[in-house]
């Protein structure tokens, strides 16, 4: 009669945590899914915005800015609400490790090369 018990209380105990393991899997799933939604939302969100300005813009303001003086650069773009950006003409290799002091604000590398535009 004990060991049926045993048997009894064993079994309940079981069950029971397979519930509570199941419940939580199914909460962690469902959090996956919201996690993914909003991921999901936010990225149509910036792409969005991304093309509104881009189109908003037009193509001759960003030829402007892609050919304006660094300083005029950084005025426009921080005006449009843009934290980063890298423009190029597509026929210059781009120095990465240059661009990355940019953009975390050690600024310019000290040797200036390409346009002539005297000695800023």
């Amino acid at each position: 009669m004990r060991a049926d018990a045993a048997e009894i209380e064993a079994a309940a105990a079981l069950n029971v945590q397979k519930r509570k393991q199941d419940q939580e899997l199914s909460f962690m799933k469902q959090q996956n899914e919201l996690t993914v939604s909003l991921a999901k939302e936010m990225a149509e969100i910036e792409s969005k915005q991304f093309v509104d300005v881009v189109g908003a813009l037009g193509p001759d303001t960003i030829k402007a800015i892609a050919c304006a003086e660094q300083d005029l650069k950084e005025k426009l773009i921080k005006g449009l609400g843009i934290k980063s950006t890298l423009i190029t003409d597509g026929n210059s290799p781009i120095n990465l490790f240059n661009t990355a002091q940019g953009l975390i604000g050690a600024g310019p590398p000290s040797r200036r090369t390409g346009r002539s535009g005297g000695g800023r």
